[in-house]
């Protein structure tokens, strides 16, 4: 049995019609932006996703050096454990973005299972199977207490009948709201527990899925992966999952889990749009610059990176605008050498930040904190 989806009420609405209005305005602005751009936004998107989802598991890389690990870049100053960590989770990542549009599509146990497989994989023991459901008891600990269980999943012999029973509510027709639909996915799948680690990233990557699926917008733009990773918003996550109770009960109410994932979305789309507004600011001003400094117009991205992200790799700006080394290599010593830019490190590890030239007021647009607003009107939410 699994939870029964809750009626939402008249906030609850609200809050949706207003993260639907928010993913409606984006659509556009996107569609109305450098195809380049674009691009550059969702890597990094998919890149905070992963470096939040490993964070709440206690593997802890910034979202910028999940970047380079992303495109290939080598040295990186994180630990083999995280390494491989990373890059597991990104390439499983990249596969479920990959399935949005799939036609012929349909969820099984196999499918769920192989996403494990890239998971967990280079983890496999005898005694800890990955891509495989779990052959013996698992148990969430107390943050605060190793030896006391917060939560036992179901017995091992249950779960093969109830992941049936998931994959068959997966593919059924429904009425709810995609990201309602998507977020009992979560909820459904955590609370089974059906392998012996990992289940925290799977059931976040398969909201994840079911947004990709949804097919309206990139679900690096959707998820809410970035969000839960934030301190603060983990242990609210952790919070909500424990009011689930100890034991597995399918009977009980979930309306504030709806809650606190409406909470996400709403906050996780003001901090996208955030971003998209403050890089097309930064896009836009970066651009004047160039042209009026006689630069080539393919060092508008490097500039605007570094004002961004703080931080730019040569693999990064090559693979951006389809340079050669040579070319990526000489437009960057440039930049540096009018003090644009400025080079961090030797070799293969150097990057570059910004230079005692560069543009006050750019970094001032690039840099400014914003402020999200509480999609709830009581203090609780």
């Amino acid at each position: 049995m699994l939870f029964p989806t809750p009626e939402l009420s008249a906030n609850d609405r609200e809050v949706l019609d207003a993260v639907e209005a928010m993913r409606e305005k984006l659509i556009y602005q996107l569609q109305a932006s450098p195809t380049k751009w674009v691009s550059g936004l969702r890597k990094f998107l998919t890149a905070d996703a992963v470096a939040a989802s490993n964070t709440i598991e206690g593997f802890r890389v910034s979202t910028i050096d999940v970047q380079d690990l992303m495109e290939g870049e080598k040295d990186v100053d994180v630990s083999d454990e995280n390494r491989e960590e990373t890059i597991a989770y990104q390439r499983m990542m990249t596969y479920v973005q990959t399935l949005h549009d799939v036609a012929d599509f349909e969820y099984s146990k196999g499918l769920l299972n192989a996403l494990h497989w890239m998971l967990q994989g280079h983890r496999y023991t005898r005694n800890k199977v990955a891509g495989q459901w779990r052959r013996g008891p698992v148990y969430v600990t107390d943050p605060d207490n190793a030896e006391v269980a917060a939560y036992t999943a179901p017995d091992a012999a249950v779960v093969p009948e109830l992941m049936a029973e998931l994959v068959d509510w997966l593919n059924a027709d429904y009425t709810d709201h995609p990201l309602i639909r998507a977020a009992m996915g979560h909820l459904h799948l955590v609370s089974i527990h059906p392998w012996p680690d990992g289940n925290g990233r799977m059931s976040r990557s398969l909201q994840t899925l079911m947004i990709a699926r949804e097919g309206v917008l990139a679900p690096e733009f959707s998820s809410i992966e970035a969000w839960l990773g934030r301190s603060r918003n983990t242990w609210s996550y952790y919070q909500e999952l424990q009011r689930r109770g100890s034991r597995y009960d399918p009977e009980q109410d979930v309306a504030s889990w709806i809650r606190f994932n409406l909470i996400a979305y709403h906050q996780q789309a003001q901090t996208v749009q955030g971003r998209v507004d403050r890089s097309v600011a930064v896009w836009e001003r970066v651009s004047e610059f160039v042209g009026a400094e006689g630069l080539d117009e393919r060092m508008v991205s490097a500039l605007h990176d570094v004002a961004v992200h703080r931080r730019l790799r040569r693999v990064h700006y090559e693979q951006a605008e389809g340079l050669s080394l040579q070319q990526a290599q000489r437009d960057l010593r440039d930049l540096a050498a009018a003090g644009l830019l400025e080079s961090v490190g030797r070799t293969r590890a150097r990057y570059y930040v910004e230079g005692p030239n560069f543009p006050a007021a750019i970094l001032e647009v690039a840099r400014t904190p914003m402020t999200l607003s509480q999609p709830y009107p009581d203090a609780l939410g």
